[in-house]
């Protein structure tokens, strides 16, 4: 029981380890289109990339800190809302990690076929 249980947890952290790694790509990709980081993390979560609150805000904070997105305040239903979308540095740097995405998994799936 105790083997499988560990085997489970490791697992997860290495599928955590995975995902995190492809977050960063995901985020840039949705804010080609300006959300604030609900909105943003409720189209992510829907389109099956889970990503929770604690992952998603201090990434959208680095990004922006990065120079990659541009960020404005709005007041919207009586309440304050930071609205995000990909600057145009963020825009060559998401054309170059599609690009280095594909490169690693075609070289991935290479490495994966069985023979």
């Amino acid at each position: 029981m105790n083997d499988l249980h560990d085997r489970d947890e490791l697992l997860e952290k290495l599928r955590l380890e995975l995902r995190r790694g492809a977050l960063p790509l995901a985020v840039l990709a949705q804010l080609r289109t300006e959300h604030y980081t609900y909105s943003l993390r409720k189209e992510i979560n829907a389109l099956g990339l889970d990503i929770d609150e604690g992952t998603l805000y201090p990434l959208v904070r680095r990004l922006e800190k990065q120079g990659l997105l541009n960020s404005e305040w709005r007041s919207e239903d009586k309440r304050k809302k930071r609205y995000y979308q990909i600057s145009a540095l963020g825009q060559e740097v998401l054309a170059a990690l599609v690009i280095e995405w594909h490169s690693l998994n075609n070289s991935l799936a290479s490495i994966l076929k069985e023979h």
